[in-house]
């Protein structure tokens, strides 16, 4: 009796050690955390040249962005209110969708030589073409074959035109910029090339050159620029453009490239057809003619950014090497900070 008690005990624990054995996870260093890392000591000297290597690089950088940011020369004309005739000012909304002459006439002056290329953008501002409404209405299938012409499901309202599929659909199309310039100098007339301004991944691979516009801004309702019905939708880069939308409401899309440079003191002339209504929703509209840098447009933010982080850095390693002379610590054994070690090395 004592022996099968004895032997029923000998295999409940060989079983207990076979479970336990079956649950251990394969030792390796990786499963176990006892890879090699680096675990640097955040002593006096690393934290202040650390603040100080950051200082060093981010202040030139900031001066150098700052300077190619002030090498580019913009001249921004707002038009949308100057352009409305004085009498009808009240009611701007009734005047852009009347039948009114919507030309005008704007001077531009050249104050600093700008060289070729020179960008010719127009700018609107409080037009949210982030809205999710907005951005879902269209029908990227429509765009790239003629045979997806009828998959307007997500294009409503602007979807189709007495039963029959408009090419483009939907909403961001049926916007499409409509205020056109031409440009003088000097009563020479300007000439701005409209080829080349849209994404070449856009061109080639969202835009079908056999997708025709059909039944395009023949509804109720005219939303913004009409197209060609003769050209494909992959040489029509002005809606190319406008079909990417923008992520913020104030934005600037490419109208096209003057391809000479400008002088100092040079007279821009400027006829624009003021069609695009941007009154409804108090929305403004720029013409904006800018050179670029190595770093792109005119923009101070990236320079301003980095001279600020890079200035608090310095400030930082200065305060701490003062605090560290004036008032030193003594550094405690950093033994301690392992727990599989004995402090000190005991």
């Amino acid at each position: 009796m004592s022996s099968n008690t004895a032997s029923s005990s000998a295999g409940s624990g060989d079983s207990t050690t076979a479970r336990k054995n079956y649950k251990r996870p394969k030792y390796s260093k990786f499963t176990q955390q006892e890879l090699s890392a680096c675990k640097p000591i955040l002593t006096p000297g690393w934290v202040i040249s650390t603040f100080l290597i950051v200082s060093v690089i981010f202040i030139p950088l900031g001066v150098i962005s700052l300077f190619a940011s002030q090498d580019v020369v913009e001249i921004v004309d707002r038009y949308d209110n100057d352009c409305i005739p004085a009498p009808a000012r009240t009611n701007k909304v009734a005047f852009i969708q009347g039948a009114a002459p919507k030309s005008c006439n704007r001077t531009l002056t050249v104050t600093k030589r700008m060289k070729q290329p020179i960008y010719v953008y127009y700018q609107l501002e409080n037009f949210y073409q982030n809205h999710r409404r907005y951005v879902k209405s269209r029908s990227d299938s429509q765009l790239r074959s003629p045979k997806f012409e009828n998959q307007i499901s997500a294009c409503k309202p602007e979807d189709d035109a007495g039963g029959q599929p408009i090419v483009p659909c939907g909403l961001i199309a049926w916007s499409l910029f409509n205020d056109t310039y031409t440009l003088s100098r000097n009563n020479t007339p300007l000439a701005v090339n409209k080829k080349g301004i849209a994404w070449k991944s856009d061109k080639e691979h969202k835009f079908g050159n056999k997708v025709f516009p059909k039944n395009f801004q023949m509804g109720n309702l005219t939303g913004g620029a009409t197209l060609n019905p003769d050209i494909p939708l992959s040489e029509q880069e002005d809606l190319i453009v406008w079909m990417r939308t923008a992520a913020l409401p104030t934005f600037r899309k490419l109208y096209g490239k003057i391809e000479t440079d400008l002088e100092n003191g040079d007279t821009i002339h400027v006829t624009l057809q003021n069609n695009y209504n941007t009154y409804s929703f108090s929305g403004k509209k720029k013409l904006v003619l800018s050179t670029t840098s190595w770093l792109g447009g005119k923009n101070d933010f990236l320079g301003i950014a980095y001279l600020t982080v890079g200035g608090i850095c310095f400030f930082l390693a200065l305060a701490f090497t003062i605090m560290y002379l004036v008032k030193p610590r003594r550094l405690g054994d950093p033994s301690y900070l392992s727990w599989n070690r004995n402090p000190g090395g005991r």
